[in-house]
């Protein structure tokens, strides 16, 4: 079976240097918008900032713990940050522009590899958009309210 990829987006009324740059930062930003469940911690091994950080991440999953270590890049800087998983699995954040940069259209997406065995693989999917779409949802309502909250301490 083919590979899939499951993806939310949101405009965020917020400027896009901000949401990335919330994003980046696995230390404080990424870590306040990861949902707690299902997510149990993240991590940080190396860096922390961008391109080069090493996470790990814990996930409670139908009851079970899964542990997995994520490397960042950045292929496009201020635009794409991407998290490959030691499972396989790939996670890009989208942020773009809009409004002439007043707002982003942000989209978390996670590209899942193919698997041999047909039924299970479409059990997989099934559970897998289930899983991760709402919780994308969730991720990117909360970014928009660490955004919020961070203008308006600025002001």
């Amino acid at each position: 079976m083919a590979a899939y990829s499951i993806s939310a987006s949101a405009l965020i009324h917020a400027p896009p240097q901000k949401l990335y740059a919330l994003l980046a930062d696995y230390h404080q930003g990424h870590a306040r918008i990861i949902l707690k469940p299902p997510f149990v911690f993240l991590t940080v091994e190396q860096g922390g900032t961008g391109s080069g950080t090493v996470i790990r991440v814990e996930i409670r999953v139908m009851g079970q713990l899964q542990t997995y270590r994520s490397v960042v890049t950045e292929p496009e800087p201020g635009r794409v940050l991407v998290e490959t998983n030691d499972n396989g699995y790939v996670t890009t954040f989208t942020v773009e522009p809009r409004a002439e940069g007043q707002h982003a259209l942000v989209t978390i997406s996670t590209e899942i590899p193919g698997r041999a065995a047909v039924v299970g693989a479409l059990l997989e999917r099934w559970f897998m958009t289930r899983l991760l779409r709402p919780v994308f949802v969730r991720e990117l309502g909360q970014l928009a309210a660490v955004a919020a909250a961070a203008a308006s301490r600025a002001v």
